[in-house]
């Protein structure tokens, strides 16, 4: 009996998801590059004793990280390596002698179990799609 019902309500929305001329819209999970589905990369990237102040309480790459800084472009492929999504580094704020920004890449279509991130040009780190949708990407220099 639970085989019908579910099998039921899948047809249901089958039908909800079709439109008037009986086409299946686009999953809205299904989104490219620049689209406004997806989820939202969150996480880290840390930077350690090679900072320099900014401002009263932010900091900067130096010393050869003078690439990593708030706006640092921060690229997201899929599975099979396409870019899928860009966005950049917030401000980074000081931690010791190290130096924290925010990762927020928005619109990343889920179609992979996981992805490859990118800050700057400093090579791609592995992330899962569960760990990406919850905030846990974590990159470190230095």
């Amino acid at each position: 009996m639970a085989g019908v019902v579910i099998g039921a309500g899948g047809v249901g929305l089958a039908w909800a998801a079709a439109g008037a001329d009986g086409k299946v819209a686009a999953s809205p999970t299904a989104g490219t590059k620049g689209d406004s589905s997806g989820f939202t990369l969150l996480g880290t990237m840390t930077l350690s004793g090679s900072n320099r102040p900014v401002g009263s309480d932010g900091c900067a790459g130096r010393s050869g990280y003078d690439d990593i800084l708030e706006g640092t472009s921060v690229t997201v492929y899929d599975a099979s390596g396409k870019v899928v999504a860009e966005g950049e580094l917030g401000g980074g704020i000081r931690k010791g002698t190290a130096c924290e920004f925010p990762v927020h890449v928005g619109h990343v279509p889920e179609t992979s179990n996981f992805y490859q991130v990118e800050v700057s040009h400093r090579g791609k780190l592995t992330v899962s799609v569960d760990d990406a949708k919850a905030g846990r990407f974590a990159a470190s220099l230095g």
